[in-house]
Formats: C-alpha cells, structure tokens, sequence
C-alpha cells in the first residue's frame, strides 16, 4: 500500500462532525464563560456607581454574581475535558463503524460507554438551551437601557420632560425596592448609558449569548454524531452474534 492511499485510508477514520463540534463547542465555551465573567464585572460596577449606593442593598446580588463567575470557571474546565473525551470517543467508534482495523472487535463495555456518551450529551444539551435562555435576559434588560437612551434623543423626545423618562431596574428584581436611588432618569441615564461599563457590557452579553448559541449547536451534532455511531455499534454486535457459528 503507497503513501497515498495510507493517508487517504487515515483520513477516512478522523470523525469530522466530532471535530467540528468540538471547535464549536471550545469556541462558544470560550467566548460565553470569559466574555459572561468581564460582563457581570461590569454590571456590579454599574450597579454600585448608580442605582445603588449603600453596600446592604446589593450585598446578595454581589454574592450571586460571584458565586456564577465561580460557576463558569467550573464550565470551562469541565467542557473543556468532555470535549476532548467526546472527540476521542468520536475516533473510537468512526474506527469501528469504518473498520478502520481488521482485528477491531466492539465489546460490551465500549457500547456502555458510547450510551453513556450518548446520555450525557442529550442531558447537557438541555440544560444548555437553558443556559441560552438565561443568557438572553441581561441582553433583553441592557437593551431595554439603550433603546430608552436612544428614544430621548429623537424628536419625538422633546414633546415630553426628559426627566420623566427613567429606567428602574428594582423593578426586575435585581435590588430590592428600598434600594436607593433604585432608578435612573433624563441626562443622568444618559450618561449611563455612554460610560464604557455600559457600552463593554451590553456587548459582552450579547456575544455572551451567541457563545451559548453556539455550545447548544455544538451540543447537537455531538448528539447525532454519537446518537448514529453507537446504532451502527449495537448494530453490528448483533449481526456479529447472529453469523457466528
């Protein structure tokens, strides 16, 4: 056999849906947990410069988003090692559905592992779509901010008082009412929203949450790539046993 058709015979094993998946998955990964962590330093520091000046009020919130960027320390460690088992599983069984290697047998415990995979997979895939969802809500809320600034400098804005257009974020639930000042209104939401914590943190978010687009997409080919190998696997364990004599 020439050097050619060796490399072509290799190539033929490298398990392409894994592969792309696996980069999809390191890069929504990467860009939702380092991106999610500079943002939600930044809306602490929005918070405490303008909606809330006393320490107590927002000393839960602060502890919440601690304990999430904690959190997503965690993610990226672990999706950092699945991916690389996913892939190398991915080898394993691409090897046995092509047979790759004569003397390949698929065993029982290398079916277990493949439905575990399989398993797995599907539940993080669902927990991830709500990871997406979740991630939209600081989108949705910081947008909300930008939209009102926008309105006050059209026309339209100097039919009424500038300083009747307020945003309140005590109203999400983020502070608790009591919280002072709880609100911003007119030129000083004007400002807010021109401070560079702002602009770096709505946008942050907002490829916080394409990253977790992405992982949910990752996610779902890793589920039909390990979905279709382990079939072909518990397939061919079957048509072993009936043709064996």
């Amino acid at each position: 056999m020439g050097c050619f058709e060796c490399c072509i015979k290799c190539l033929g094993g490298v398990p392409y849906a894994s592969l792309v998946a696996t980069i999809l998955c390191f890069s929504g990964v990467a860009l939702f947990c380092g991106c999610g962590h500079v943002a939600l330093t930044g809306t602490v520091t929005i918070l405490e410069t303008h909606f809330s000046k006393v320490t107590s009020d927002h000393a839960m919130l602060t502890d919440v988003i601690q304990l999430m960027q904690y959190v997503i320390y965690g993610i990226a460690s672990f999706f950092f090692l699945y991916g690389i088992i996913l892939l190398a599983e991915g080898f394993y069984t691409t090897s046995a559905v092509k047979e790759l290697h004569s003397e390949f047998k698929t065993t029982i415990c290398g079916r277990c592992i493949s439905g575990m995979f399989v398993f797995l997979t599907y539940i993080l895939g669902v927990a991830w779509l709500g990871v997406f969802g979740f991630s939209a809500v600081p989108v949705f809320l910081f947008y909300n901010m930008w939209s009102t600034c926008a309105t006050m400098r059209y026309p339209m804005a100097n039919l009424t008082n500038i300083d009747s257009i307020c945003v309140d974020v005590r109203q999400y639930g983020i502070i608790p009412w009591n919280a002072t000042p709880g609100k911003a209104c007119g030129s000083t939401l004007g400002d807010i929203c021109n401070t560079s914590e702002f602009y770096l943190s709505y946008h942050l978010y907002i490829v916080a949450c394409a990253g977790a687009g992405a992982t949910v997409i990752a996610l779902l080919i890793y589920m039909m790539a390990t979905t279709y190998n382990f079939a072909v696997l518990k397939f061919k364990s079957r048509e072993d046993c009936c043709t064996k004599f």
